[in-house]
């Protein structure tokens, strides 16, 4: 992106307007040489019906400028409206969410006055794809796409980040003790990339465990790269115990294009009482002009802002009687940040970047991998009497089964429940039941469609199958619970 003096500006909703003024207003006092084209998002776009919340002449600005400052913006209520952010990220190809949070003490209250955390957020994939369905009355899915290009990338970018910033130590958080397949394959691939970064520590966490070392000893944590879901989560529970969400920014990074905003939502219930604190979305400011190689300007802003931090001056949120020495709103906080251009905080660490810092990630091209059919998930909505899973799996066996597919088992919610369940496992209308060659061999898409003509046949609805697979030999699908 180089070093651009034109980008797109959001304002936002709610507090999004104030404290994008706040923002614009310090930049421009210092000089930083960039020059705004203003682009409406959010609510009002919403409600005009644009079910995305942006209008495809801003979709053009935004390809144009390839840079975005944007405020918060609120979300109607009420089924049909897509996740703005989640649209952006993904029609940009904005695949890392980095989130930095450091800790202000004793300006800003916190319990952990060495924390130091940049949270590495992949940003496109994972349950947020939004991919849902209900195909029985009782039973509503989701799935999780985790792809093996997407995993690699933001694990690389850690690395790079770690490299690039001069961090000594990069952690892995999945849950691939439950989830073998989706996070069991993010860590394999960083356990692959780490062996390329020998310079760098590295280590892995479940994340339950991993969430309670964020809320409880983030100062051991360095970098942290893990999946959207998880790193959504963590990184709120970084802000608040570094000190407020209202702090935090956020950096989407793409190859081409780059958004830049606060962490926090729009607070509309402060909106227009001159309350709101400006510092998550001029967090955000200070990532997008090291991105456009105005290392310096990020600086001179930055180390004013410490240094307001540093003299007291507060808005409410971080206000604190035995700690600050003014409590100002939104407009006074950007003056006396805008008188302090120039001053470096005494106390707190000033910063300095590296005004040659850039990262690159390029992932190579892997050959496909050798593909076998070798059994099919069938899934059913049945409640039958009792529910007994006894009466579902004899039929399928005996009336369905053919010579290159024979019933292996019926699970419900993901245990086995025939043969030989518990009476005391609960059933629930969502049946899987899976086919599998006696001898393991290898299937066509003709067998599938054979199974799935007995099972009409036989009076069963058929909701939905998945295709069981061997990769290069690897089972590429879960086993049940009870197996």
């Amino acid at each position: 992106m180089g070093t651009q003096n034109r980008i797109t500006v959001a304002y936002g909703d709610g507090i999004g307007p104030e404290i994008m003024d706040a923002t614009i207003r310090i930049m421009d006092a210092a000089n930083v040489g960039l020059e705004y084209d203003v682009i409406e998002i959010g609510e009002k776009v919403y409600k005009s019906g644009h079910k995305s919340g942006i209008s495809p002449e801003s979709w053009e600005t935004l390809r144009q400028n390839k840079v975005l400052l944007k405020a918060p913006i609120t979300t109607p209520q009420g089924g049909g409206y897509k996740s703005l952010n989640v649209t952006i990220r993904k029609s940009l190809g904005l695949f890392a969410n980095v989130r930095p949070f450091r800790a202000y003490p004793p300006f800003v209250p916190s319990h952990f006055p060495h924390m130091d955390v940049v949270i590495v957020r992949e940003n496109e994939e994972d349950l947020y794809a939004g991919i849902e369905h209900q195909q029985t009355s009782e039973v509503v899915q989701t799935l999780k796409l985790i792809s093996e290009p997407g995993s690699e990338k933001i694990i690389r970018y850690a690395f790079e980040y770690a490299k690039a910033y001069g961090r000594k130590k990069v952690t892995c958080m999945t849950k691939d003790n439950i989830m073998k397949h989706t996070d069991g394959m993010f860590h394999r691939i960083f356990n692959e990339v780490r062996l390329e970064y020998p310079e760098i520590q590295s280590d892995h966490w479940i994340i339950d465990i991993g969430s309670a070392v964020v809320a409880a000893r983030p100062e051991s944590l360095d970098v942290v790269v893990t999946l959207n879901l998880y790193g959504d989560i963590i990184s709120d529970i970084a802000a608040e115990v570094a000190g407020s969400v209202g702090m935090a920014g956020s950096a989407n990074i793409g190859t081409n294009y780059a958004m830049f905003e606060a962490i926090h939502g729009s607070a509309p219930d402060i909106a227009g009482q001159d309350m709101a604190n400006p510092s998550g979305l001029l967090n955000g400011a200070f990532m997008m002009l090291v991105q456009l190689g105005k290392a310096d300007k990020a600086e001179l802003i930055q180390n004013a802002w410490l240094k307001t931090l540093e003299d007291g001056i507060h808005t409410g949120d971080v206000y604190r009687l035995n700690r600050s020495v003014k409590k100002v709103g939104t407009k006074e906080f950007a003056d006396a940040v805008i008188e302090r251009l120039g001053q470096v905080p005494e106390k707190l660490k000033a910063v300095k970047y590296n005004p040659n810092v850039k990262i690159e990630v390029v992932v190579p091209e892997k050959p496909a991998k050798k593909k076998e059919l070798v059994g099919v998930d069938v899934f059913i909505d049945w409640r039958g009497e009792s529910r007994d899973a006894n009466e579902i799996g004899d039929r399928l066996l005996k009336n369905v089964s053919t010579d290159k597919l024979k019933l292996d088992q019926v699970s419900n919610r993901g245990v086995v429940v025939y043969p030989n369940g518990m009476d005391e496992i609960f059933k629930s209308d969502h049946w899987r039941c899976r086919f599998t060659h006696p001898e393991g061999a290898t299937l066509d898409n003709a067998d599938i469609i054979e199974i799935l003509k007995r099972v009409q046949k036989e009076g069963f609805d058929f909701i939905k199958t998945e295709h069981l697979y061997h990769f290069d030999g690897e089972r590429g699908y879960s086993l049940s619970q009870g197996e």
